[in-house]
This record gives C-alpha cells, structure tokens and sequence, in this order.
C-alpha cells in the first residue's frame, strides 16, 4: 500500500526529506509548493519530483494528494495543519505543533473527528541519548527516575542569522526574535520521549537580550519578544522534575551538539556534553559516547548543502549511531543522507508506516501535545517573573 505526499515549503529543511519521502517505498509519489513558485520549481527540478503546484489550497483540492508534510515558519504550522486535516489530508508537521494552547486544542479534535494521521517530526525522538535513557528506563536500569535535563544550545552566531534571512527576507529581524520557549520540543521531547510521563506545572526565568542588533528586540519583534535565553523547570505527574533550557545567545559549540540530556535516578545516571556520554552507577562510570556516536553519511561540502549556512550542516549530515535500530528501515534508506543525529530516517518511517498501516506514529497529536505545551506555558512563566503555573494535558492518545 502507498500513498501520495505533498511537501509544503521548499526551504532549507524540507529538501533532505524530500528525497526520504521519495525513496521510501510506502509513498507513491512526491510533490511541493511554496509561497515562492521559483522555489518549489527548483525543488522539483533537482530531486525529480512529480510535481509542483501553485498554492497550498490547491494542493489540498488535490485528489492526487493524500497527505501533505508541513515545513513552513514555525508559527504557521498550527493553521496549517488544521487546514489539511480539514480537507482530508494526512499531516506529518515540523516542529513546533503550534503556538497557542487553542491551536493544539484544535488540532487533536481535528484528529478526532477525521481519523486520519497527524505526527510531529520531533528528531529527539530517536536523538541517541533518548534512545539509550528509553532503553534503559524500560529495563528499570535507573531504579526510580526522578530528574532529568534537556538543553537546545544553539547559539544566533553559529548559522541562525543565515537561516532567518533566508526565510524571513527583508523583515528577518521581526521573525529571528521567535521566543526560545515557543520552540520548546528538542529538549522537552528528547526527555519525555525517554521518560514517559507528562509536565504538569512550569516555573521559567528569561533572559532579556543585550546585543543591540535589532534582534531580540520588543519594537522590532514580531512576537514582543525580547528573552534570546530561557530556562524552565518542570514538575511531573507521579513525582520528580526536570529542567529544560533553550539559548541562542551562549559560548558552546552547537555544531558538534546542539542538543544533550541528562537523567538521574535511585540506582543509575547518565550525562550527555557536547564530545562526552557517561553511564553512572553507584560503583563506577562508564564511558558510552560511542554508543551514541552517529557516524556522517553525507560530506559537509556536499553539494545539495551549498544553500545552507557550514554551521548549520552537521545537522543534515549525521548517521546513525550504534544505539540506533536500523532493522526496521527500509533497504532504501541505508545509503541515503540523514541528520539531526540520525533521527531523519526513522521519523519519516514512522509516519509512513502510520498512514499504510493505520497505526498511531510516535510523536501522534496527543504525544505532541506534552512535547510543545510545556514550552507555551513556560513562556507565559517567563513572561510573568517566573510564576509557577499549570500546564493543561489532553490525555493519552486513544486506542
């Protein structure tokens, strides 16, 4: 069984999975839009897709297409979500699910009343040190968890400024203030995706912006958001916490990892650094960050990333690492580019799988839900000097 797939944006991001997409064989056919024609055009052009179409609203009156794959501005995905569940369509989204509790309110009864496939392509999902910290959770290696950490570092300096020009054109500045806690899921989802519980209440500082370059700036932002640091502690149902930070102002290099996590309990720990993994027990540690170590499968000089900034490369170039489980791949993927610590292959199988075989993806709507809304809330924290507020969970996905 295959389905058709309609990608919408052709920017930096959305022509890696392009070629997963088209390689995988559960889909059937490929196609793109972009506000920009000359974009989606190019696009086509070098991937050999099998076609373009003028607007997202006639990609959704489509009948060639049956499901559509979101990587567009990050505050836009929550409307157009909707929009294609709303027309029939299945959705893979890029993160964030959205930005407002309503949005994803919205969403997860939109994925009620369809029944089609909704997935957030949160790469920390199969980021290696979730896939570890998850592994031995369920073996109870830990004893009873009660803390755990999760970082996004990635600092403007290394990559980020060429990314919002090229997306935001002569406005950047207004989007490059997107509020660090409204993109909250590389650290909230690669702790919750190892330690399944969910965030009931938030505390979170922010950081005001010192730079002086228009960015992070209220008068200039479009979101009134001048915090370019944030960090936000969480509580969690059935007893413990973890802290979370996001900063895109720091000294530490995010090229190598821009995302590392931390979990403590009764009888076990684990540490994530930038070069360095330890597994910690009560005897001893142990060094595992071969383990979790994915290995390039594409050059950085590669020429499919002229387009994209060389301190933003490391993410479309990782393998997998040893902790990965390729078995489950399809054959096709094995000699195809990767990224995100080689969490491409395995999301764009998920939500194949879940639209042929009818089964619910890892990172479903209601799964979503606890990796974004905690971020959402922490923001408002932020907002408020830190007041400790609640988060609102909309349940475990049906069965």
């Amino acid at each position: 069984m295959t389905f058709s797939l309609g990608i919408v944006g052709a920017g930096q991001f959305s022509g890696q999975f392009a070629t997963l997409f088209q390689a995988h064989p559960g889909v059937s056919a490929v196609y793109v839009t972009d506000l920009l024609p000359e974009r989606a055009e190019r696009l086509a052009a070098a991937q050999s897709l099998a076609g373009t179409f003028p607007s997202y609203q006639a990609m959704l009156e489509s009948e060639d297409v049956d499901a559509v794959a979101i990587f567009t501005q990050r505050w836009t995905h929550g409307p157009l979500v909707l929009q294609g569940l709303n027309a029939g369509k299945h959705v893979y989204s890029a993160v964030p699910m959205a930005i407002s509790t309503e949005e994803i309110a919205a969403i997860i009864d939109a994925v009620k009343a369809t029944g089609l496939t909704y997935m957030m392509g949160e790469t920390s999902e199969y980021n290696p040190a979730t896939v570890h910290a998850r592994n031995q959770i369920a073996e109870g290696a830990f004893g009873r968890l009660f803390y755990a950490e999760g970082d996004y570092v990635h600092d403007m300096d290394l990559g980020f400024y060429e990314a919002y020009q090229y997306s935001g054109g002569e406005n950047w500045k207004a989007t490059a203030s997107y509020p660090p806690l409204l993109y909250p899921t590389h650290a909230v989802g690669g702790v919750l995706g190892a330690w399944r519980t969910h965030a009931v209440s938030v505390s979170a500082i922010g950081v005001v912006d010192d730079r002086g370059d228009g960015v992070f700036d209220k008068e200039i932002s479009q979101f009134g958001n001048d915090f370019s640091n944030a960090t936000a502690l969480f509580e969690v149902a059935g007893g413990g916490s973890f802290r979370t930070n996001e900063f895109r102002r720091v000294g530490y290099p995010s090229h190598i990892r821009e995302s590392r996590f931390r979990f403590f309990g009764t009888e076990a720990s684990m540490e994530q650094l930038a070069t360095v993994a330890l597994w910690q027990d009560k005897q001893g540690v142990k060094d595992i960050s071969e383990l979790l170590e994915p290995k390039p499968t594409m050059a950085p000089d590669d020429p499919s990333l002229q387009h994209i900034a060389p301190e933003l490369r490391a993410a479309f170039t990782s393998g997998s690492a040893p902790v990965h489980d390729r078995a489950r791949l399809p054959r096709e993927f094995d000699h195809l580019h990767n990224g995100h610590e080689g969490s491409h292959h395995f999301l764009v199988d998920d939500f194949v799988t879940a639209v042929n075989e009818r089964t619910l993806p890892s990172v479903n709507a209601w799964v979503a839900a606890r990796y974004t809304l905690p971020g959402i809330i922490a923001h408002e924290s932020a907002r408020q000097g830190g007041v400790r507020l609640e988060i609102p969970d909309f349940g475990d996905a049906p069965q």
